[in-house]
């Protein structure tokens, strides 16, 4: 029973991140260890910051370029709190993170859970697709398939782009929701007819 709850436990889910104007997430952060991002993402900059001391496969330098050709990132250290900052291409100044748009910003924080030094079993990811740039799409679904590869991942969303773009070379199993007279079923479903789950060894 111990381990299962400490399975449970771990699991992450990410179903909603703040980036209006007075989100925690546009704040400088206390600098400290962080290899989980919280639920809110309140913990970004020190989350991202841990990812660059932990990997040494260069990931995030990657996932970033992927996603803003020409970009670059780095976490700003000043009183001991840490502060984002994005490098891009034609700009002669980097932008803090109160200055990045909602998406751009959503992006950092989908990177930060996807690339966690600390994987859960299970994580899951509800309409990770809100607020991005349909540009986007496709970096962020290689960037879940790559994370795919060390946890289980659960995404739930309605952009056909991602969803696409996610199955691609992939191999993952695609349940398709389908509402009629406001009941939510499962496509091709029936009473004798229900999806076979395929769970993974791991």
């Amino acid at each position: 029973m111990l381990a299962v709850r400490e399975s449970i436990r771990s699991w992450r889910f990410y179903d909603h991140f703040r980036t209006d104007a007075d989100s925690p997430v546009r704040t400088a952060q206390i600098g400290t260890f962080s290899p989980v991002l919280h639920h809110d993402g309140s913990n970004l900059a020190a989350a991202l910051q841990t990812i660059f001391e932990l990997r040494s496969d260069e990931e995030l330098a990657r996932t970033i370029d992927d996603a803003f050709p020409g970009s670059s990132l780095y976490i700003e250290s000043t009183a001991g709190g840490f502060s984002i900052c994005l490098k891009q291409h034609g700009l002669l100044r980097p932008l803090s993170a109160k200055e990045l748009s909602d998406g751009t910003l959503r992006y950092l924080l989908l990177t930060a859970a996807l690339l966690t030094p600390r994987p859960p079993e299970l994580l899951v990811l509800n309409e990770p697709e809100t607020s991005l740039h349909p540009d986007l799409l496709p970096a962020l679904a290689r960037l879940i398939r790559a994370a795919a590869r060390n946890t289980q991942i659960i995404v739930v969303s309605h952009a056909p782009v991602l969803i696409e773009n996610i199955l691609a070379e992939s191999g993952c199993a695609h349940l398709h929701l389908i509402k009629s007279f406001g009941e939510t079923t499962l496509e091709s479903a029936t009473l004798f007819n229900t999806p076979k789950w395929a769970w993974p060894a791991r």
